[in-house]
């Protein structure tokens, strides 16, 4: 007997790259971190900065251990980030990708919540909703800490699932830009992983990493949940 699918109850999307740009934000603000903290610029540096780029998309913090040889020295240099992040959204501004609010809107009008989950800590990820006026448009925000464990975990997806009080895994879809948010999102079980080619990491990075769509924009989720 073929069972019919739900019907869609949760987007769960990835903010930076995948929701907004920010014109390379992150990495400028993650090496700044790295250079206060005693990183020479150098090879070092590269390395740590490859690093970077290869776990893009989990909890700032666990990049920062994988690079630094102390845990305290982790936290300084997640702080420092933190810090520095905050001043560049503020000084360059950030802007959502084309069409991605009135999707939003769309969406919770048509009965499914928004729930946007980050590697940033509470404190820049709230900085930012304020900054793009998504505060009345989102259902939840959820951080590493907020769940236990941040991505390539499936922890983030799994507590939205529960906070919002889904009835059916495979009603909910996972948007993000990054290896890491497809890992996440196959891992939570959901009905549709999509990786968009707005972010940080390439189609063919992508490609390798389990999935069931891969868009050019968030915004082309809704034709994916209409046809399924």
């Amino acid at each position: 007997m073929r069972v019919a699918p739900p019907s869609w109850e949760l987007l769960v999307c990835d903010m930076a790259g995948t929701a907004f740009s920010d014109d390379g934000l992150v990495i400028e603000a993650f090496r700044t971190a790295l250079l206060d903290t005693g990183v020479p610029d150098g090879p070092k540096l590269k390395a740590a900065m490859a690093s970077f780029d290869g776990n893009r998309g989990r909890s700032k913090l666990d990049a920062f251990r994988d690079v630094l040889p102390e845990e305290e020295l982790a936290k300084t240099a997640n702080e420092a980030f933190e810090r520095r992040y905050e001043e560049l959204v503020g000084q360059v501004g950030i802007k959502a990708f084309p069409g991605v609010e009135d999707l939003f809107l769309r969406l919770r009008t048509a009965g499914v919540r928004i729930a946007l989950i980050t590697g940033f800590a509470e404190r820049t990820r709230e900085a930012l909703v304020d900054a793009l006026g998504w505060r009345d448009i989102v259902d939840l925000t959820l951080s590493p800490s907020d769940a236990g464990r941040g991505r390539p975990f499936p922890d983030m997806i799994l507590t939205a699932a529960l906070r919002l009080q889904v009835t059916d895994m495979h009603a909910v879809a996972v948007v993000g830009d990054t290896r890491s948010d497809l890992l996440a999102g196959w891992r939570s079980g959901a009905g549709v992983v999509a990786g968009v080619t707005t972010g940080a990491h390439t189609r063919t990075t992508l490609e390798a990493a389990p999935h069931t769509h891969l868009l050019d924009s968030l915004a082309e989720i809704e034709t994916v949940m209409a046809t399924r």
